[in-house]
């Protein structure tokens, strides 16, 4: 008995998802396509700390230092 709604409900899911067309904010799209920069693109700075150090000849070839 279950299989026949469980279909139902799915493709009355899969429908309503099909033709949903949400406002679209062209004005971020448009900053996001032409790369201005953002307040959150600031944030690639504080990882600068985190860099890899160049490679030694104390490394082996799988860049571990011994």
């Amino acid at each position: 008995m279950g299989r026949g709604r469980q279909k139902a409900k799915q493709t009355k899911v899969a429908r309503r998802l099909k033709y949903f067309s949400p406002d679209t904010d062209y004005q971020a799209l448009e900053r996001e396509l032409t790369g201005t920069k953002s307040a959150v693109d600031d944030d690639d700075e504080d990882f600068d700390e985190y860099e890899i150090p160049p490679a030694t000849d104390e490394d082996d070839d799988w860049g571990i230092r011994h």
